[in-house]
């Protein structure tokens, strides 16, 4: 009878050196929000009458897309009360990259549309906070996607560390949609000239 490989040893460096490797990622996005000079050059509306508009519709999309991901999480660890289907493992993966891909898609409109405002608007108004926190909280969201991605690829992190690594990500995703999309559905309702 062969013997069974033995478990990999589990090590605390692992989360440390992910959220350490996040914490450089959004730092360095917003390094580059800020300094960058925003531009519409080299962004698309996919049809959309505006970036704006584009953004609203995406950023629902991804926010429909974190809570299939949360549900698929839970049903995949056994806590709905229901054996998960085996396609579930699958769908959940699918789901994520689309919504990872959407994420940096949408990303890259606001940084290279918009920057990161902190400061002061060109006609001498202050930025409101909401668009401090969104922007913040938006290049958190790729320091979180660099844990998550540790987490899962990880067989040495402690057990804790990919449910963690997870709600972390899901957190910040609808906290970055809440403060855009959601905020402005609320403020301004659906765009009324979504197609050009």
């Amino acid at each position: 009878m062969a013997e069974a490989a033995p478990a990999p040893t589990r090590s605390m460096a692992v989360p440390l050196t992910a959220f350490a490797a996040g914490a450089v990622v959004a730092l360095l996005l917003g390094v580059f929000g800020t300094v960058h000079d925003p531009t519409l050059g080299g962004t698309t509306t996919l049809g959309f009458r505006t970036v704006l508009a584009m953004k609203v519709a995406v950023s629902c999309v991804i926010g429909v897309l974190a809570v299939l991901q949360l549900l698929g999480a839970l049903w995949l660890y056994g806590k709905l009360g229901r054996p998960a289907p085996s396609w579930l493992g699958t769908a959940h993966r699918v789901t994520g990259a689309t919504a990872l891909l959407l994420t940096v898609f949408v990303a890259y409109h606001c940084l290279w549309a918009l920057g990161l405002e902190t400061g002061h608007l060109p006609d001498g108004e202050k930025v409101p906070l909401r668009t401090v926190v969104h922007g913040v909280l938006g290049c958190a969201v790729f320091g979180a996607v660099v844990v998550k991605v540790v987490a899962v690829r990880s067989r040495r992190a402690p057990g804790w560390f990919l449910p963690l690594a997870g709600g972390l990500l899901f957190a910040l995703l609808v906290l970055v949609v809440l403060t855009s999309a959601v905020w402005y559905l609320n403020a301004h309702g659906w765009p009324s000239n979504t197609y050009a």
